[in-house]
Parts: C-alpha cells; structure tokens; sequence
C-alpha cells in the first residue's frame, strides 16, 4: 500500500476509490470511459465509485451534453473530510465513554470464560501494558502492583519503550516486587526484592482490579499474556501482595 492510499484510506477512501480519484486528477474533467480507462476500472464500478465519491465531497459533475462529465475537486478538499472524520471520531469516542460503554457492562455477566483474554508476541504484549495504564489511571489511587523478573523486562519495553515516561506523565504510581536484583529507578515506582535468582524463569504479574494480567514466555524469545477480568481474583492476588510487600 502507497503512502498515498494509506492517507487517504484513513480518510474513509477505498482503495479502489483512491485510483478513481487519482485517476480524475490527471485527466480533468472527464467522462465516465475515459476515468474507467484511466483506472483501469470497469465502467459500470467507476460509475458507482464517482457516485461514491461525489457523495463524500471530493468529487463534482457537470452535464455535457447528453452526458455527464465528472471533475475532481481540489485536493484541499481532502483536508475538510479529515476534520469531519475526526469531529466525528472524537463524538463516537465521548459518546462511547458516556453511554455506551456503561451500557454494555450493565448487561456483561459477572464472570465468563470470555473474561480471560489470550495474546501472544509483542503486540499482545503492548496491549496488557496499555490496558495496565488505562485500568490503573480510572482507579481511586492511580496505582497497580507487579511482580517482575529480569527474564522478562526485555521482552516488555521491546514493543512499548516509551511505557515508564507514559506512567510518568499519567501520574501513575507502581509498586514492584522484583524477583532477584536489578531493576531501574524511576518516579513514582517504590521496589522490594523477593529472594530469587535474578535469572529465575518467573512469570511477569500485574495487579490493576478487577484485572490480573501474567506475561511470561512460551519459549526464549515469545511472550504470551493472559488477562483475567475478576475483581474477586484480583483482590485475592492484591492481598498476597501486600502481605508480601509487609514482610519485605
């Protein structure tokens, strides 16, 4: 995919749209065989994609005779449908925080197997630590507990490096029980030591209620994530913690 039908596919555009238009663009004012020749379209798919088109705004007709002769507008055009999409994007987002999302935990069952979540490779491993982020800041103290291992800190901020300056800014504060030394100092981060080789092979576990998240590897070089939506198992792991944390 081009630079351009990436852009414009952010837009709304089809790719098959994007060729269409761009096809219009070189030619000018044309009629519907030639942008399908220019295209490479079939006739009767660029007559529907110009439709298309025109309904989005990008595109303008004109009769010319007995037929209809089709323009593209100026490219600036695209600009006003990226802030509509946008406008319209930030309402769906304040709608889904406000009504929608409260709405569907009302009918969610209390527990599921739906409410254990399976991921694997970096980007599972991103989602957890942007779920960590999110759980923790909508939470009365703004604060989540871990318990981590040297094994896995590699494998965390490979695909999420900038995650501690996100907790940062966010005001997030963490407590970490780390398996064996080691361990960077950061703001708002208190750390104990449980006794441990710090080459233990111990799994990575996040404590956000109602979540529990473990992150550990399927073998040397690929993590794999559970997440466990209870608040029931969260709370029993967050006493082990804190008992833990005591004794330290």
């Amino acid at each position: 995919m081009t630079m351009i039908e990436e852009s414009l596919g952010a837009l709304g555009l089809s790719p098959r749209e994007v060729t269409v238009y761009q096809a219009l663009l070189k030619l000018g004012p044309a009629s519907i065989r030639d942008v399908a020749s220019e295209s490479g379209v079939n006739r009767g798919t660029t007559y529907e994609t110009l439709k298309v088109l025109a309904g989005k705004g990008v595109v303008n007709y004109f009769p010319r005779g007995k037929r209809r002769v089709f323009q593209a507008e100026d490219p600036e055009r695209l600009l006003s449908l990226g802030e509509k999409r946008q406008q319209a994007l930030t309402l769906a987002m304040d709608r889904l925080r406000r009504d929608v999302i409260p709405a569907l935990k009302q009918s969610q069952t209390e527990f599921s197997p739906g409410n254990v979540r399976f991921y694997e490779g970096d980007d599972g491993v991103e989602l957890v630590l942007r779920d960590i982020l999110d759980g923790a800041a909508l939470s009365p103290s703004q604060s989540y507990s871990v318990i981590s291992a040297k094994t896995l800190r590699e494998h965390l901020y490979r695909p999420f490096p900038n995650f501690t300056r996100q907790r940062e800014a966010r005001g997030i504060s963490v407590r970490v029980l780390a398996v064996g030394e080691g361990g960077d100092d950061a703001e708002l981060a208190e750390r104990k030591w449980l006794p441990g080789k710090a080459t233990a092979d111990a799994s990575y576990i996040a404590i956000y209620p109602p979540k529990v998240a473990m992150i550990t590897l399927a073998d040397e070089n690929y993590p794999v994530v559970v997440i466990i939506d209870s608040a029931a198992i969260a709370s029993t792991q967050q006493i082990l913690f804190d008992a833990l944390w005591e004794l330290l």
